[in-house]
This record gives structure tokens, C-alpha cells and sequence, in this order.
């Protein structure tokens, strides 16, 4: 593969696939834009270069074809003032066929095209080979640059690449920094190394914990999940949610922690309501003495002062999931205060990756984002490489 920041663009149509798989309200505006910002960088180079981008992404998960409601001709004009207004965006109503085609070879150098929908095709996500031959052929160089894909052997995240030579193949600025953090949290975290795991699900998570084992110094776990521990554990959660049929996955999970000598952190104390409700009542109490008809829905005060000292003592640290119903004002608390203590770390010098939906949902509604080291723009992919699992987008430019 070629390194992206050496290769010189200048006379190249550089196919380019991003992840603008954004978030749309009810009139096509868009409501949260990281994904598309984050690859602007990637965008920028190929086009100072002289090369021209040949964009490609999917949008949603489209059942029949093509529908207007997810169509990325919606995302063409803030594409083009995220690039600073100047430059000419033009859209393809389709990303195969004789209009893509067309468009695509009358590509000047500094002009940009935005393919439709990849998901509009079924053979995408089926990883076809013959698709994948079709994109192929609009570009002379392919650039992945979408990291929130990398975990889907689709056609225009690993397929496509068999079809263009080594030296023709390259990671994008994102993936490229979206990989370095994760393989420095994964191969070379400086002890001691905390991961805050939170969420509802221990099944979601299982993999993720279990390879942190052999890694990490600290688990700290909050969220939904934490309540199958404690339950486990012998504890009273009462209508606390829990995995009845992983107790005995979570006993195992505290048993081989103990034997490598990692210790594993529940909350002490909860933040528990009556209701899963904005307007609930609400009280603290020791996590595995919940009364019958109350729920867990927050880390409690004592929780998030042993949270936190454990936080800022860590050298690196990995935040995947909330610890509680932070959309929720009255259960924002101990997610807020965790991303605080991830904040205030790493100013004092810790390596902070924030990977996963929810906790980057966190780190922007308490205006934390750029207080931490790095923030993940790829949630299953993240997951499955903090799983051990080699990602096909990120197999097929390495090979």
C-alpha cells in the first residue's frame, strides 16, 4: 500500500470511500456532521494536489432501492461548505452506470463528485465482486478513508481493493489516525491502563472485556450492564436491567480478572427510580441493595468518586459506553463526571481514546470532545479491533 500523505494526487481521480452516514431530521438538514467533517482533511489533500475525489458512502439502510429519504444528494451542500465553498461539488444520481461514468471522467483536477446511495444496490453489502469492478473503474487510485465501515467485508470497503495495484491503494488521514490510536491503546498502552466499559449489555461486550484482560490494569464497568455483575454477585438490583442468562458469564468474567490481577470496578452506589422516566423519583442507595420496583439508572455519588480516582491515576485510558441514562437530566450525572475525570487525565498527560456511539454522544453534549486524546468515528468497528478481530477494509489495503 501507498502512504497517503507522500503520494502526490496531482492528474489522479481519486475514488475515495467515506463514511457520511449521517444523521437526518424530518427536512433532509443534518444533525450531527462528524463523520463528514472528520474526512475533510482527506478531501482537502487530494484536491491541493490537483487530484480530483470521487466520493462514495452509504446513508442509512435503505430495504428497496432507491428512496429520496435516503439519498445523499441532500448532504451535497454542506459538503461544499465544509470544503470552504469554493470548490465545485457535483452529484451522480446513481454510483454505477453511464451518469456516474460520465461525470466521473469529465473530472477536473480540485472538483469533487458524490456518488448516490451505495446501499441503494444489494450487491454492497453482499461484498460482490462484479460491483466492486464497476466502482473500481471510475477512479485510477482508491483511498478508504472510512473507518466506521472497516468491520463490513462490503464491495466499496474491501472488495473494490483487489482491483487496484499496491501503490494505488491507501488508507485515508482518518483511518490512518483512527488505527494508530486504537493500536496504541491495544500495543502500546502505558500502565496503568483503565478501560471505562459502560452500556446496557454484558452480551454486547463480552469479547471486548475479555481481551482487555490480557491488557488492561482497571475495568471499570457502568451502565445497565454493571447490574448483571451485581446480581451475579448476589446482590439486590430489583427491576434493574439484567441479563438473566449471562450471571454465570459475568462470575467467569470477575474469576479470570482475579487470576491475571486486574481489577475490575462496579458501582458501589446507584442513582435508582421508579420508572424508566424523566419525571421518576429518585434516591441513592448501595448498588446491590435496590428495593423490589426500583431501578438503577445512574452511578451513584460514591460510585463516581471511586470512578474517578482510578481515572485520573491511568496513563491510558479507553471510554466505550455510558455509565447511566445520560439523555436523561436527572441521570446524566455519573457519565458527565466520568468524561470530566477522562478530561482532566489526560490534560495531565494520559492517552484518552473514546470509541462507541453513546460515549461520543457524551464527550459532545458536555463540550468535552476536544479535552480528550482522540475521538473514535468507527463504534462496531472499534469494538470488534478491541475484540482481536481483523477488519476486512483495513486486510484488504494491507495485503
Amino acid at each position: 500500500m501507498s502512504d497517503f500523505s507522500s503520494f502526490n494526487f496531482s492528474g489522479h481521480k481519486a475514488l475515495v470511500r467515506v463514511d457520511f452516514n449521517v444523521p437526518l431530521d424530518d427536512q433532509f438538514n443534518i444533525t450531527d456532521d462528524t463523520r463528514m467533517t472528520a474526512t475533510i482533511p482527506t478531501i482537502k489533500k487530494i484536491l491541493a494536489d490537483g487530484g480530483s475525489a470521487i466520493l462514495m458512502s452509504h446513508l442509512g439502510r435503505p430495504k428497496d432501492g432507491p428512496t429520496d429519504n435516503y439519498s445523499l444528494k441532500h448532504l451535497v451542500k454542506h459538503l461544499s461548505e465544509l470544503l470552504g465553498g469554493q470548490t465545485k461539488v457535483f452529484f451522480a444520481n446513481n454510483c454505477i452506470g453511464e451518469q456516474a461514468g460520465m461525470t466521473a471522467s469529465m473530472l477536473r483536477g480540485g472538483e469533487v463528485l458524490l456518488l448516490e446511495n451505495l446501499r441503494f444496490y444489494k450487491e454492497e453489502e453482499k461484498g460482490d465482486k462484479a460491483f466492486a469492478e464497476k466502482l473500481s473503474k471510475l477512479g485510477d487510485v482508491y483511498v478508504n478513508d472510512a473507518f466506521g465501515t472497516a468491520h463490513r467485508a462490503h464491495a466499496s470497503t474491501a472488495v473494490i481493493a483487489d482491483f487496484f495495484p499496491a501503490d494505488k491503494k491507501m488508507f485515508g488521514l482518518l483511518m490512518e489516525a483512527e488505527v494508530k490510536s486504537a493500536e496504541k491503546v491495544l500495543h502500546q498502552s502505558e500502565k496503568p491502563f483503565c478501560a471505562i466499559i459502560g452500556g446496557a449489555k454484558v452480551s454486547d461486550k463480552i469479547l471486548i472485556i475479555e481481551n482487555l484482560l490480557e491488557r488492561a490494569t482497571d475495568i471499570i464497568i457502568g451502565g445497565g450492564m454493571a447490574y448483571t455483575f451485581l446480581k451475579a454477585r448476589g446482590g439486590n438490583i430489583g427491576n434493574s436491567l439484567c441479563e438473566d442468562d449471562r450471571l454465570q458469564t459475568a462470575l467467569d468474567i470477575l474469576e479470570k480478572a482475579k487470576q491475571k490481577n486486574v481489577s475490575i470496578h462496579l458501582p458501589e452506589t446507584s442513582v435508582i427510580a421508579d420508572k424508566f422516566a424523566a419525571d421518576a423519583n429518585t434516591q441513592e442507595c448501595p448498588s446491590d441493595q435496590i428495593p423490589a420496583g426500583w431501578m438503577g439508572l445512574d452511578i451513584g455519588g460514591k460510585a463516581v468518586g471511586i470512578f474517578s480516582e482510578t481515572i485520573k491515576k491511568s496513563k491510558t485510558i479507553l471510554w466505550n459506553g455510558p455509565m447511566g441514562v445520560f439523555e436523561m437530566e436527572k441521570f446524566q450525572n455519573g457519565t458527565k463526571s466520568i468524561a470530566l475525570a477522562v478530561a482532566e487525565s489526560t490534560a495531565n498527560g494520559a492517552f484518552s481514546l473514546v470509541g462507541g456511539g453513546d460515549s461520543v454522544a457524551a464527550v459532545n453534549k458536555f463540550n468535552l470532545a476536544d479535552k480528550v486524546s482522540y475521538v473514535s468515528t468507527g463504534g462496531g468497528a472499534l469494538l470488534e479491533y478491541f475484540e482481536g478481530k481483523e477488519l476486512p477494509g483495513i486486510a484488504a489495503i494491507n495485503k
